[in-house]
Formats: structure tokens, sequence, C-alpha cells
């Protein structure tokens, strides 16, 4: 297996509601992940592993099948992910790839534990490979690097029993795709391939029932839409930074910045470097001078941060609004500003979230 092409495929889905993996088909110029991980996000991003993101549409849907095809409008150019046809066997040695718990690529080994195994009237390919929360969606492999399934679930009281949807169900959805060439959000009914654009709770073909919270798109709550419009202020696309409910990551220029709520105040801070090994007392008469007015500089386990807090309450007063807006779109800019400063003045290193940093 060419392990350097599976993870140029292999990317993270962030939602508003959390994240998962994803994989890229070069032919079809699609994603694919589980529709569990965008149910009621129409709209998100995802990342490859140089933490570069880039807005994705879901376009089709199959809640039964718990598949769902993504589209981003730039084109890319990638190696062809290619999908077993050979038939699978027990023991049969395989690769999970993928973002657990949100963490940056890794992948994970193990075998074919059963190669047909029946949960809720649905046939799954049981594997021991280590699955967790993130991995959904993602792909499955052989030893050949081929497409044998993707990620669907684990049972969460037990060890080494993760469960992958076949790739024939997959091959299912992208053939209804090229009969109907959709290209945004629909459904598919899990009975006779009919593709549902209008929210309903039938299929108008077939009679069948569907969920009408399948058509459900998340709605941001008023300090959501708040965070959201400061960071738009900035202009960062807040679809980008979505991370999980009401919890946003992603860089400003080279560093990281992180918006949460936490009790009855909103946080908004930024890891900017390490500090230097030797001669720290310029850099700490710096952070004590309180140099950024509204903005706070500390330390924490040898790291520098900026940081930024108000009540919630602060949002909800006409004359306070703007001004918190203003403040925290402001640290956006200020975040990617400090990091390249305290570097250059201080030769503190950036720090290791910093985008385009080299670990090691």
């Amino acid at each position: 297996m060419n392990f350097s092409i599976i993870e140029s495929l292999v990317f993270k889905v962030n939602t508003a509601k959390g994240s998962g993996t994803c994989f890229f088909l070069n032919e079809q110029q699609i994603f694919v992940t589980n529709f569990h991980v965008v149910n009621g996000c129409h709209a998100v991003s995802v990342e490859n592993n140089k933490q570069e993101r880039l807005m994705a549409e879901v376009i089709l849907a199959d809640p039964g099948a718990d598949l769902a095809l993504l589209k981003v409008s730039t084109p890319i150019v990638a190696p062809d992910l290619l999908f077993n046809t050979e038939p699978l066997f027990n023991t049969q040695k395989v690769s999970v790839a993928g973002y657990p718990y949100g963490m940056p690529y890794c992948i994970t080994q193990g075998i074919i534990s059963s190669v047909n195994q029946v949960l809720s009237s649905q046939n799954f390919i049981q594997i021991d490979a280590a699955i967790n929360p993130g991995n959904s969606g993602g792909p499955v492999l052989d030893e050949q690097g081929k497409l044998i399934g993707i990620v669907a679930s684990k049972f969460t009281e037990a060890d080494n029993m993760g469960f992958a949807i076949p790739v024939a169900r997959l091959e299912e959805l992208i053939g209804v795709l090229k009969i109907t060439n959709h290209q945004s959000y629909a459904i598919k009914c899990n009975s006779c391939d009919t593709v549902i654009v209008n929210r309903s709770h039938y299929c108008p073909s077939c009679g069948a029932g569907l969920e009408e919270s399948w058509f459900d798109e998340y709605e941001l709550s008023f300090v959501g839409r708040f965070c959201e419009d400061a960071l738009a202020k900035a202009g960062i696309n807040p679809v980008l930074m979505r991370a999980g409910h009401e919890y946003w990551v992603g860089h400003s220029g080279s560093a990281e910045l992180r918006i949460f709520i936490s009790g009855n105040y909103i946080y908004a801070t930024s890891p900017l470097n390490k500090m230097p090994k030797q001669n720290t007392e310029a850099i700490l008469s710096y952070l004590l001078s309180n140099p950024l007015k509204q903005y706070q500089l500390g330390l924490s386990d040898n790291m520098i941060y900026i940081s930024y807090r108000f009540p919630l309450g602060g949002i909800h007063n006409e004359k306070l609004y703007e001004t918190m807006l203003n403040d925290l779109a402001g640290l956006a800019t200020k975040a990617d500003e400090m990091d390249d400063y305290l570097q250059q003045t201080f030769g503190c290193e950036k720090a290791v979230y910093a985008k385009n940093v080299v670990i090691g």
C-alpha cells in the first residue's frame, strides 16, 4: 500500500456539530463520508493533513446506508482510489485511515472478523482495527490500498469490534448520482432510489417512510450568530472555522484561533509562541506590561497565549454589542500579528498549532 497516496485522499470533515472523516474520489470529484457525520449540516468544511480547508456542500445523502456525498467548488487533482472487486475473507488484513477524536491523520491496522455481519437489517464488514469517534466516514482498505468499505461505527462497550459499510453500497449511491447529476442537497430513498429534494415524510415515488429531520439544517443560536458575525467581520469564512457545537477552531494567518462558550462567558484565545529557553527577562517584562489593552497576554505550560473574554449578557446590550463584535473580530487579526512579532523580537518559536510549522 502507498500510504502517502492514501494520506492525500483522506480529509477531516468539520461541522457545526463535530467532526469526522471523509475521503476523495478523483473520478467523480466528490468526497464520501457517513450521513450521521453531516446530518443537519448541509454546508461543511473538509480539511487535509496540512490544515488547509475547503468549503463543501452535501449534495446527496443516503440515510439508509449511512452515506453522504460532498462536493467542493474548486477542482481537485488527486490520485484515483481504486475499489476492491474481489471477494473478501475472514482474517484478511485491513487498514483504517482517518482523524480519530479530531486529532491529526493516522492509520490503524487489523483484520476482517466477519465479512457479513448483520446489524439492524443491514450488512456490515466487521473488523478489529482500532476505531474511535472521528473515524466515522473514513476508508477501510485492503493490503493493496483498495477500498473495501467505509467506517460506520463501533460498539462503545466492546474492544476490537468495528463495522464498515461494504463498498457496494457506495457504488450504488454513485450510480444514482451519475443518473441524476444532482448538485444540491437531496435524500435518496432507501427503497426505490428516488432522489428527493423537498421536505417530506414519505417518498413521492414509492411511499416509503422518510424522517423529516433528514431535511433539517442546523440553526445557530443567537450567541453562535454573534461569533460567526465576528469571524466574518475579520474576513474569515465562519463555516470553515466550525468544529462542534458553539465551538470554532481555525487559523487567522499562521495563528490558530479558538472561540468557545464556557459558563456565562464567550472566550477567544490563540496559542501564539513558546517561551524561549534562555534570556526570558525581556519577554516576561513585555507580557507583564499589558501592552494590548482589551486583550490579555498570558502564559500556560510554557506557551504564550493571547485571549479575550466577555460575558454572554453583553451581546444583548445594544451599547456593548458593536464594541464586543469589533474586539472579537480584532483578536483574529492581532493573533496573526503577534506570533510573528514575538518570534522576531524575542526569539519565541511559534506554537506547534501554528499553520505551516514543521514539528520535529
